[in-house]
C-alpha cells in the first residue's frame, strides 16, 4: 500500500483516538507505531484549523488532508525536469543523480517537486525509451568507439574503399574516413586522423576485436598489438577492446556505423569514384550535416553536445605526430650489432647476448631494454651495411676507425709488393671494404710477430697458391713454409707418338 494512504488514514485515527478516546500522545504513538512528534504535529494542525471530532467523523481522507495541509492537497502539478538535459549532465565528470536532484529541488523551491526516489524512477523510465547506445552512462571525454563499416564503396578500377567510423561516448560526435584496406597500418592511420578531427584524445579507445589490432581477444585480459600499444602510449590514451560477444559494449559504434551507412554512404551510391582519396573527400563533405542534425529525444545535436561536454574533457594531442612503428625481437651478436632488414646497427658492447625489442619506424631504429633506450639510429636501407656508433665499441676496437682502405693498402705496399696485393684482394673480396679491416689488421699483427720479411715471403707463397685470406698467410708462417723454396717445375717434353702432330705439321 502506498505510503501516502497509510499516513492519511493514521491522521484520522490520531484525531479519533485523541478527541474521542481521550488517549495520551504516548498511547496513540504506541498503538499506531508512529512517533509522538507525528502525533503532536497533526493534532496541532487540527486545532489550528478549528476542527472537532463530530465534524471530522464523516469526512474522507481527501477532505481531511485539504483542511490540514491545503498546499499539499492543492492540484498544483509537479515540476517535470528536462530529462534530456539531465541525461547529458550525467555525462560530466563527478555529476550524479543525487546532485542533479538537489539542484532540481533548489531551482523549484516554491513549487511541487519529486522526492529523490521518484526522481530516479522517472529518469530510469526516460532512459529506457532512449536508443541502446544513448541510455548507457558515459563520462565526458572517456571513450571513443571505433569500427569499420560493413559496406564498402566501389571504385572504377574494381577496387573497394573501406570506411572507418568513430563516435564519442557521450555526444556520439561522429568521424568517418576512407582507407584502402583494414590492415594494421590503416587502423592506426585512421585512429590518428580521428584524434586530429576531435582535436584531443579520450581516456579509452574501444574497438571490437579485429585481428589487426588485438592479438589475444580474451574477455578478461585482452592483448593489443605492440604497434597499437605504442600508438596509445604516444597519445596518452589506452586501447581496450569490447568484450567478445558483448553487444552492449560496442553499441555506440554499431549505431554510428548504421548512421554513417544511411546518412553518408547511401547518398554516395550513385557516384563514381576513381580513387580512395575521392571517396574520403566526399565523406568529409557530408560529416558536418550528419553531426549537425538535432537529436530526436535529447536537446542539441552531436556537434553541440560534443563542443559542450566531450571536447573540454579530451586530453591535448602531443606536439609532434608519431610515426607508425613496428616491433621485432633481436639479439645482440658478438660484434655488438643487431640485424634489422639485412642491415646491422650497433648497441653498447656490454649488452652482447641480450634480447631487445627493436622499435622500427620508416626513419629510425630504437633499441630499448626493459623500457630504457640504450641505442637509436637513423634507419638505413643499405642491405649488408653497418651503422656503428664509436662509443658502442670496446676500446680495443675503436682503433680500427683510424684505418681506411687506402691507408691499409699503403701499409701493405711498404712491406712488399706481395703484402700490398694480399691487402688489396682482402678488401676487394668483401661486399663492403670495412668488413676486411679486421683481417688486414691481423696481417699487421703477423708483421709484428714474425717480421716484415717473413710476412712478405708468406704473402708470396699464399698468392702463388691462389689463397689470400688472413688464415692462409698465418698458416704459412706457423708451418715455416715461407722459409722453404716453392717446389720447382721441371721442363716437360711430350714423348713421340703417332697421334701427336709435330711442329712441322703447322708449317
Amino acid at each position: 500500500m502506498p505510503k501516502q494512504r497509510i499516513a492519511l488514514r493514521m491522521i484520522k485515527d490520531v484525531i479519533r483516538m485523541k478527541w474521542e478516546g481521550q488517549h495520551s500522545h504516548e498511547q496513540i504513538a504506541a498503538s499506531l507505531r508512529i512517533s509522538k512528534g507525528v502525533v503532536a504535529k497533526y493534532l496541532a494542525l487540527a486545532a489550528a484549523a478549528g476542527l472537532h471530532w463530530q465534524t471530522v467523523r464523516a469526512w474522507d481522507e481527501r477532505q481531511l488532508l485539504a483542511r490540514l495541509l491545503p498546499r499539499e492537497a492543492a492540484s498544483t502539478p509537479v515540476v517535470v525536469p528536462d530529462w534530456g538535459r539531465i541525461h547529458l549532465e550525467l555525462g560530466r565528470k563527478g555529476v550524479t543523480l543525487m546532485l542533479l536532484w538537489e539542484e532540481y529541488v533548489a531551482a523549484h523551491a516554491e513549487q511541487r517537486t519529486w522526492r529523490y526516489t521518484q526522481f530516479c524512477e522517472h529518469y530510469k523510465a526516460f532512459a529506457q525509451r532512449l536508443k541502446r547506445s544513448m541510455r548507457q552512462q558515459r563520462r565526458a571525454g572517456e571513450k571513443l568507439f571505433i569500427d569499420f563499416a560493413g559496406p564498402t564503396v566501389p571504385l572504377v578500377d574494381g577496387g573497394r574503399a573501406h570506411v572507418f567510423v568513430g563516435a564519442m561516448g557521450v555526444s556520439s560526435f561522429t568521424f568517418a574516413s576512407a582507407t584502402e584496406a583494414q590492415k594494421l597500418e590503416h587502423w592506426i592511420e585512421s585512429m590518428v586522423r580521428a584524434l586530429t578531427f576531435y582535436d584531443g584524445a579520450p581516456a579509452l579507445i574501444v574497438p571490437d576485436n579485429p585481428r589487426a589490432l588485438i592479438t589475444v581477444p580474451d574477455r578478461y585480459e585482452p592483448r593489443a598489438h605492440d604497434t597499437v600499444l605504442d600508438f596509445a602510449r604516444h597519445f596518452g590514451t589506452s586501447v581496450l577492446p569490447a568484450r567478445p560477444y558483448a553487444a552492449r559494449d560496442k553499441a555506440t559504434a554499431d549505431i554510428a556505423v548504421q548512421v554513417v551507412t544511411r546518412w553518408i554512404l547511401a547518398r554516395l551510391r550513385h557516384r563514381r569514384f576513381t580513387t580512395v582519396s575521392e571517396v574520403d573527400r566526399a565523406i568529409a563533405e557530408l560529416l558536418p550535416s550528419l553531426n549537425g542534425r538535432p537529436f530526436q529525444k535529447l536537446p542539441g545535436s552531436r556537434a553541440s553536445v560534443f563542443a559542450e561536454i566531450d571536447r573540454p574533457a579530451l586530453r591535448p594531442l602531443p606536439a609532434h605526430r608519431d610515426e607508425l612503428a613496428r616491433f621485432k625481437t633481436v639479439k645482440v651478436h658478438v660484434d655488438y650489432h643487431v640485424e634489422i632488414d639485412a642491415h646491422r646497427y650497433s648497441v653498447p658492447h656490454a649488452f652482447v647476448g641480450q634480447e631487445l625489442d627493436a622499435r622500427i619506424t620508416p626513419h629510425a631504429v630504437e633499441l630499448p631494454l626493459r623500457g630504457q633506450r640504450i641505442a637509436s639510429h637513423v634507419r638505413s636501407s643499405r642491405r649488408g651495411g653497418y651503422t656503428t656508433v664509436p662509443e658502442h665499441m670496446p676500446a680495443a676496437h675503436r682503433a680500427h676507425l683510424q684505418w681506411s682502405p687506402q691507408r691499409l693498402i699503403d701499409w701493405g705496399g711498404r712491406i712488399g709488393v706481395a703484402t700490398g696485393e694480399v691487402v688489396t684482394r682482402l678488401l676487394a673480396s668483401r661486399k663492403h671494404p670495412e668488413h676486411g679491416y679486421r683481417a688486414c689488421l691481423g696481417l699487421l699483427n703477423l708483421a709484428k710477430r714474425f717480421g716484415a720479411t717473413r710476412l712478405e715471403a708468406a704473402c708470396e707463397r699464399a698468392l702463388a697458391l691462389g689463397a689470400f685470406q688472413y688464415r692462409h698467410v698465418r698458416d704459412v708462417l706457423l708451418n715455416n713454409r715461407d722459409r722453404t723454396p716453392p717446389p720447382g717445375t721441371a721442363d716437360w717434353t711430350s714423348p713421340a707418338h703417332e697421334n701427336v702432330r709435330g711442329p712441322g705439321y703447322y708449317q
